[in-house]
């Protein structure tokens, strides 16, 4: 399983991704939806990236379809130090750039069996985050570096019951890898030997992964030639992130390894359920309208806890980090001009709510209601063959909030102006056969 593991990561490396849906949700399965801003994902038949929204819309299909995707992520996610407990000056909290750049990869194959069963393969990622600090931010036991990373690998039947109505169901492998470090950071000299600590010292190194499954239920109903309607359920699933955990703090200190010992530790979280509605009109053979309300079971991420072994066996928890997430709407409209024989044009426009309420907003995991302004294009190669292309532009709107390390004896109060936008850019082949 090891080896599995590492294959899997080595081969979609680039999936640890910033995240630009709410929390760490990703939208980019493909680039045919990213240029309507992903609206009617789950009724929508482009290609064979039909297998992460809705399997059901497999049986639309009469040939074998192979579909191939990088989607880059360009974020601009910035801080600006509103206020600290210490007397700093607050610029020492200001950071323009905590979130990388990444590329998003993905890739299906759809292929009809008969003229009533259709099967399909994909590999794509529905979550993922990278966020890093600088070593010695002074905020460091909110910041250092966090990262999520996910490869789902789905298979997929479906099953076309009547001219009008089709149902497929999915089952998904989900590899996830995860990364807590946060480092010590400034804090009052309460003794020489706190003082002694360098802000970059690791306060929290854990490192582990895990494989969890679930399923995935598509339904397709064709009212007419042109309204169809579809929707699509992903069941939640519970990851256990199992690996090392370290820390660089002196041994004196309750709990310190000094960068010496390696304990067994685990991470445990449940990433959440998601059902989409989708419908897509053709108003005349050029134009067609699509339109998407999606919801993600947010409540079932309730908080981050690093529980550790120690040698003796006992357990003690290392990080914890109430996050208290609630369920999230998104809701999207986009359309399609066929523009000539051989160009198509996408636009769409999205709002994206933000799980996280006021209270427990976080420098690791920034988030924000968001707009979605997007466009882009689908061009007919040859007959077997077309490329999509696609950018968003992604708007959040500006944040003011305090977050506070929750400690006996070194209680922690930073207070933060958050910005956070991106630009995504992706292209996409497609090729039937």
């Amino acid at each position: 399983m090891k080896f599995t593991k590492t294959l899997i990561a080595a081969s979609l490396a680039f999936v640890s991704a910033d995240t630009f849906a709410a929390a760490f949700q990703l939208a980019e399965q493909n680039v045919s939806g990213l240029g309507r801003a992903y609206a009617g994902e789950a009724s929508v038949a482009d290609d064979a990236s039909v297998v992460a929204r809705n399997p059901a819309l497999m049986t639309l299909f009469k040939e074998k379809q192979l579909s191939v995707a990088a989607m880059a992520v360009l974020p601009d996610v910035s801080l600006k130090g509103t206020g600290n407990g210490y007397g700093l000056d607050n610029s020492v909290l200001n950071d323009d750039s905590i979130a990388p750049s990444a590329i998003i990869p993905a890739g299906y194959f759809t292929m009809p069996v008969n003229d009533k069963v259709s099967v399909g393969f994909g590999a794509f990622s529905n979550f993922g985050l990278a966020t890093e600090f600088n070593d010695d931010y002074a905020a460091g036991q909110i910041a250092g570096e966090t990262e999520i990373v996910t490869v789902n690998m789905n298979a997929s039947v479906a099953y076309k019951v009547s001219e009008q109505f089709s149902f497929g169901v999915g089952l998904n492998a989900i590899y996830a890898e995860a990364k807590i470090i946060r480092k010590f950071g400034v804090v009052p000299p309460v003794n020489p030997l706190i003082a002694s600590i360098p802000a970059s010292a690791d306060a929290v190194n854990l490192e582990g992964d895990d494989v969890g499954y679930g399923l995935n239920i598509g339904l397709m109903y064709q009212l007419d030639e042109n309204s169809r309607f579809g929707f699509n359920y992903r069941t939640e699933t519970d990851i256990t992130f199992e690996g090392e955990y370290s820390n660089e703090l002196p041994l004196p200190i309750p709990g310190g390894l000094n960068g010496q010992v390696e304990l067994p530790g685990s991470v445990e979280i449940t990433l959440p359920a998601i059902a989409e509605f989708s419908g897509s009109h053709q108003l005349d053979e050029k134009l067609g309208v699509h339109y998407s309300v999606l919801w993600t079971g947010w409540s079932s991420f309730d908080s981050l806890e690093a529980q550790v072994t120690s040698p003796t066996g006992d357990k003690f928890i290392a990080f914890e980090k109430t996050e208290d997430f609630s369920d999230a709407m998104r809701y999207s409209i986009g359309a399609d001009y066929q523009y000539n024989e051989n160009l198509m044009l996408r636009a769409g426009v999205a709002f994206d709510e933000s799980p996280v309420s006021q209270q427990h907003l976080s420098i690791s995991i920034p988030d924000t209601d968001r707009f979605w302004f997007s466009f882009g294009g689908n061009y007919t190669i040859d007959q077997n063959s077309n490329l999509d292309l696609g950018v968003s532009v992604l708007r959040g709107k500006t944040q003011n909030f305090t977050e506070k390390v929750e400690s006996e004896t070194l209680p922690q109060q930073w207070s933060f102006e958050s910005k956070g936008h991106a630009v995504l850019l992706g292209a996409q082949y497609n090729y039937t056969f």
